[in-house]
């Protein structure tokens, strides 16, 4: 038996800019999305491929939390320092680590291993933040998890990004 190589995913992402809903689809078709309660606000509710997830933010920027939204059990938690564009998290014993590939936070991943499995890549900033994802390994709940995470880490980075020019707007002028 020929065993078929794993084709990679790409999944599409966007958020309005000073929005509190952003969108996973695949294929024209909606697989998920994560809901804030607020625009800046630290706690989110989230789903894709049918599995709900609960998300959190302790603290600014510092510690993120998934839950299973069903039973509530902590699936995941990362701790992301701006200053600082690596991160590890625990998944079922698994380690990942999310790198930050640049300043801007347009491109960042997991990897697993040292291997990139799960890519982010944002294309817009001014009116919409928007982007692709691609899947180096096919999906399962540690990919689903991944993927909630890393959207997660990016809109903290924004907020961050956006407080910090509303900070040197008020110092300049």
């Amino acid at each position: 038996m020929i065993k078929k190589a794993f084709e990679m995913e790409e999944l599409k992402w966007s958020k309005s800019i000073f929005g509190s809903k952003l969108e996973i689809m695949q294929g024209g078709e909606k697989v998920g999305n994560i809901n804030w309660e607020s625009m800046v606000g630290a706690k989110a509710q989230a789903i894709i491929n049918g599995r709900y997830f609960t998300l959190n933010r302790e603290f600014f920027l510092s510690k993120l939390e998934i839950y299973d939204g069903n039973s509530k059990s902590l699936l995941a938690m990362v701790m992301v320092n701006v200053f600082n564009p690596r991160s590890d998290v625990l998944i079922n014993g698994k380690r990942f680590e999310l790198e930050i590939k640049n300043f801007w936070q347009s491109r960042w991943s997991w990897k697993y291993n040292g291997a990139e499995i799960v890519t982010f890549t944002s294309h817009e900033f001014i009116s919409k933040d928007k982007g692709t994802i691609e899947l180096a390994t096919p999906m399962n709940e540690e990919v689903e998890i991944l993927i909630l995470l890393g959207l997660f880490v990016r809109n903290q980075f924004i907020l961050f990004m956006l407080l910090i020019l509303v900070v040197l707007f008020f110092v300049i002028v």
